[in-house]
């Protein structure tokens, strides 16, 4: 059987031979996860980390910020992939200890390279942990046409109060009461706010895909556009329109930290 948003524990343990990346992180402490990691992960489960391997530069050749955790190169990505073992057709799980905050931004970074078989480990790991690394065995696989839409800010700029605008940011940021991260206060005018952690239960575990669908259905109409603080847990709400039947939306990867470094961007607060 194929997983394509969310797969359980004991799904995954009935798989064979998955590859399963493990992504967690902490943006205040950008080695917590690897050394989560080294302390006990799920065997066979390789590390991504978040700023090496899962962005990219954030400045371009012309010295303009593209945010904190802009794309990599989309043939950088699938380099690391290739040297993990990545095949077509192979399984791919993604998994954090956030509620899938990071794994779900290399859910949709799988679809942008065209992997259809990938899915995020709802609510963590309940089973045994292992300290050993394991190894890969290269492949020669290549990257498909990409599943996802992705925008510029350029592009998003031209289409303001076209387009509908998703801010998975908590909601006192997206208001502008307060700004721990980037350049200004506020959000993009004519976003709507969905909290990416609203996603879940009380249990750490996405929501289940009705209950979804009938929270999510007032942000899916047209073309939306989904953005946070810099393409992360944009992801998140991603993740959960599409696991709810909703089809699949369009990443703003730069997103507020892009967008808020240039003062000739508009704002709006409140």
């Amino acid at each position: 059987m194929t997983y394509t948003t969310l797969i359980s524990p004991a799904q995954l343990r009935d798989l064979t031979d998955p590859l399963i990346l493990d992504c967690s992180f902490d943006l205040a402490d950008t080695s917590a996860g690897e050394r989560a990691y080294a302390a006990g992960h799920i065997p066979g489960a390789f590390y991504l980390h978040l700023d090496r391997d899962l962005a990219g530069p954030k400045t371009g050749a012309d010295g303009s910020f593209h945010g904190r955790h802009p794309l990599p190169e989309r043939e950088a990505f699938a380099a690391l992939l290739r040297r993990l073992g990545l095949r077509a057709g192979r399984q791919v799980v993604t998994v954090d200890s956030q509620g899938g905050m990071y794994a779900a931004r290399a859910w949709w970074m799988l679809r942008w390279l065209g992997h259809a078989e990938v899915a995020v480990l709802d609510g963590g790991w309940d089973g045994e942990r292992t300290t050993a690394v394991p190894t890969a065995t290269p492949t020669d696989w290549q990257p498909g046409a990409s599943l996802v839409q992705h925008i510029d800010a350029a592009s998003l700029l031209k289409q303001l109060g076209k387009v509908r605008l998703v801010d998975a940011r908590a909601a006192e940021r997206f208001r502008g009461d307060v700004e721990p991260l980037d350049k200004a206060a506020g959000h993009i005018p004519g976003a709507a706010n969905r909290f990416f952690k609203d996603n879940l239960g009380a249990d750490g575990r996405f929501k289940p895909a009705a209950q979804l669908r009938a929270e999510l259905q007032p942000f899916a109409a047209g073309t939306v556009v989904h953005q946070c603080g810099s393409g992360v847990t944009a992801c998140h709400n991603l993740l959960a329109m599409a696991h709810a039947g909703l089809g699949d939306g369009v990443l703003y990867p730069g997103s507020w930290s892009e967008w808020s470094a240039d003062p000739a961007r508009p704002i709006a607060r409140g």
